[in-house]
């Protein structure tokens, strides 16, 4: 069943929005600077591309310094990101058949709010 929502996730719209992951965090790490946050982003593109069979898991391992990077993150990207989850989760609810594409969406909103603390496994 994961499999066939994946594919079906991908047709309408989950290939373009790991794509645009992918595009921005290539695009943040042509700096030094925004290479931890590129990465991560790139991250969050591969995990969008199947969201099903999935679930949202805290790393084992939480450091000062990847905490100061969700914060960063956050501030500059992650509100924007979840938001635009949220939006897409609202509008998927509308109708019967887009409820479980509406519950992907709600589980990103953690991953794309805190990437360097979370992950898709």
């Amino acid at each position: 069943m994961s499999l066939l929502g994946n594919l079906i996730w991908l047709i309408f719209g989950g290939l373009i929005v790991s794509l645009a992951y992918i595009l921005f965090g290539a695009v943040l790490c042509l700096t030094v600077v925004g290479i931890p946050f590129g990465l991560q982003a790139m991250r969050l593109g591969v995990a969008t591309l199947a969201p099903f069979g999935k679930a949202v898991m805290s790393r084992r391992r939480q450091s000062t310094l990847g905490l100061l990077f969700d914060i960063i993150w956050i501030i500059l990207f992650g509100w924007e990101i979840a938001m635009a989850h949220l939006v897409s989760a609202l509008i998927l609810a509308i109708t019967i058949v887009g409820l479980p594409f509406a519950k992907q969406h709600i589980k990103l909103v953690p991953v794309a709010l805190f990437p360097f603390n979370q992950e898709l496994v």
